[in-house]
């Protein structure tokens, strides 16, 4: 986050960053506590706004995958796979959950 910026102002100016998005921040999804990196990652749900994302400069590498081709040994962080694992899940039941965990329990709670 910046100074003077909102925990969702804070997720969509990161879309932009990240993958050049332009979002629509919805519900929370996540909060993972990333504990040897002394760090919390806060995930949302969202809406792409327009058809168009990219390359943005903290990134190598941005596209739209179906489910079926995630590729889910090459997602660099363990919060990442643990939200969208739990996003899935919850898509599939029709829920919006809020999914809290440590980098310590993530297995124990990952729905598989």
């Amino acid at each position: 986050m910046e100074n003077d910026e909102t925990l969702m102002q804070a997720a969509a100016r990161e879309a932009v960053e990240e993958a050049e998005a332009i979002v629509e921040i919805g519900s929370m999804l996540a909060i993972f506590h990333a504990l040897r990196a002394r760090q919390v990652h806060v995930f949302f749900r969202a809406r792409l706004l327009e058809p168009r994302f990219g390359v943005g400069p903290e990134s190598l590498e941005v596209k739209l995958v179906e489910e079926r081709d995630i590729p889910w040994d090459e997602i660099a962080f363990q919060s990442g796979t643990f939200a969208l694992r739990h996003y899935l899940a919850d898509r599939a039941a029709g829920r919006e959950e809020l999914h809290i965990t440590d980098s310590d329990s993530v297995g124990r709670h990952d729905p598989r």
